[in-house]
């Protein structure tokens, strides 16, 4: 889905752009209070668009529409998990928003909405993932003897908090704690960490560092590739050591460009200029490289598709790989 991001102007006149965020909850959405108040600094790069409950009666449902949020709540019972998914999946999409935040929401989720939301929902569970997934973190936390409980924010894949960790926070147990007061530290500790990760989470197509490690997991997977700099920028060559050929550059706003590119070997002058022009929103003349025939792509965009990036990055290195390789390749396309 193609990324809808609302464009706000700074104070020194500058835009800036703020990711739209679905939050469902299921009770009093402490977590989504967090979260709501966070997106109303002046450097929050998310806004809250949505709050959607499987809980007419949850308490955050008001407190969403105090703040002039939008609100939907439909009770799961006599539905379906997918039936009642879809409902949701739709007031979301409708919300024309970005990501998704679980907050406290306590309904297992389909294969089929967890699908259509990869990477693009989070949840925050009360545990130091991979410890003590599911119920009851506090009590097993204590029951265990652990001297540290805490909060982890992770990205939602179909296993119950089973994605990837994006954040956590320890929080110390104290001697005669209960799961009740322990629980009560850590959610000041989720407070804390879940509007902090989401902003990061957010904004990481703006982080070339983040955007260097994607592009080298693509190009490192083709044959005989290397490292290489230049002019002080990670690049990436093929061929032996001696001969290696550069075939893609990262550019981080050289020569006052606002683009992260990646820069890669097109078949001329006509095709740069027609992608250019076509979709300038992508495409772009680098500076300092253009003359050489690099066509650069902007990657500093929430709405990448890696798929034609990795597209292009084969087609480069293509154009530049020796003949040894090509014939190889040619020849493996052909079965």
């Amino acid at each position: 889905m193609a990324s809808r991001l609302r464009w706000e102007q700074t104070e020194n006149g500058g835009m800036t752009e703020r990711a739209k965020v679905a939050v469902l909850i299921s009770g009093t959405g402490s977590n989504m209070a967090a979260l709501l108040y966070a997106s109303r600094l002046p450097d929050a790069p998310f806004e809250i668009v949505l709050v959607a409950s499987n809980n007419p009666e949850a308490p955050g449902l008001k407190l969403a529409e105090a703040e002039g949020i939008r609100t939907f709540a439909h009770p799961h019972k006599g539905l379906k998990r997918a039936e009642f998914d879809a409902l949701i999946d739709e007031q979301i999409r409708s919300a024309a928003a970005d990501y998704v935040a679980l907050a406290g929401y306590m309904r297992l989720l389909s294969a089929e909405f967890v699908g259509r939301w990869t990477e693009r929902m989070l949840n925050i569970h009360p545990s130091l993932l991979p410890k003590y997934k599911g119920l009851e973190p506090h009590r097993r936390a204590l029951e265990a003897g652990d001297a540290h409980a805490g909060c982890s924010v992770h990205l939602v894949t179909p296993e119950v908090d089973d994605g990837p960790v994006l954040g956590q926070v320890e929080v110390a147990v104290l001697p005669g704690d209960t799961a009740e007061t322990l629980a009560a530290r850590v959610l000041i500790a989720e407070h804390q960490l879940y509007p902090r990760v989401l902003a990061q989470f957010v904004s990481r197509h703006q982080d070339a560092g983040w955007i260097e490690q994607h592009v080298d997991r693509l190009a490192s997977g083709l044959p005989e590739v290397r490292r290489k700099t230049s002019h002080g920028s990670p690049g990436w060559s093929v061929g032996s050591e001696k001969g290696a050929k550069l075939f893609a550059i990262l550019a981080d706003r050289h020569h006052g460009e606002e683009a992260v590119g990646l820069l890669v070997k097109a078949s001329g002058a006509d095709e740069m200029t027609g992608l250019i022009e076509a979709q300038p929103d992508i495409y772009y003349w680098p500076e300092y490289y253009g003359a050489s025939g690099w066509l650069g792509l902007k990657l500093n965009r929430p709405d990448v598709d890696w798929d034609q990036v990795n597209e292009w990055l084969e087609r480069s290195w293509r154009a530049c790989a020796p003949a040894r390789l090509t014939r190889l390749i040619r020849a493996s396309d052909e079965f």
